[in-house]
């Protein structure tokens, strides 16, 4: 095997065929996204199919958690208290507050929401927390880097009063 030395970088006949294999690969997948679009309309009503489908257990803990309340317009911060009740459902949110206003919270990866993780965040507001701060998954017990959170806009649910007139 002979080795070139091309200005202070040696040229690796392995390396220069690994480099062309990451190319055709990277080609390929590039080519199989830009068709997944024109797949996808040849497909027909794909949408019907998955309303259909059934509820993930995170997904229906989230809709009876939901009850009677109307969504709101997303926000990019929310305001929070040391106390703050947070609840995490597995695969599905992160649901902040209690009372008449929550904040859903589904992030980027919601299939890596763990319960049994505990989330770890540094916050460039001490009394808000914004889709922006870094936040972290962590084993709560070794206290092991699990991954990074990248949040999305809090939906906020309102609770809607039941109509005192809908009776009449």
């Amino acid at each position: 095997m002979t080795r070139k030395r091309v200005g202070w970088i040696k040229e690796d006949p392995v390396m220069k065929r690994a480099t062309y294999l990451t190319s055709a690969l990277v080609a390929a997948a590039a080519t199989g996204l830009a068709l997944t679009p024109l797949a996808a309309q040849d497909a027909g009503d794909v949408g019907a199919e998955a309303e259909a489908a059934p509820l993930t257990e995170g997904e229906a803990r989230l809709a009876k958690l939901l009850e009677g309340r109307v969504a709101g317009e997303p926000v990019s911060c929310i305001r929070t208290l040391p106390n703050q009740r947070i609840q995490t459902i597995n695969g599905t949110a992160y649901v902040y507050g209690s009372g008449n206003t929550i904040y859903v919270q589904r992030t980027s990866d919601p299939d890596s929401i763990d319960r049994n993780e505990a989330l770890v965040t540094n916050r460039f507001s001490a009394t808000q927390l914004c889709r922006l701060d870094i936040t972290t998954r962590v084993d709560p017990v070794l206290g092991i880097f699990r991954g990074a959170v990248f949040f999305e806009d809090f939906v906020p649910y309102v609770r809607v009063k039941p109509d005192a007139g809908a009776d009449d």
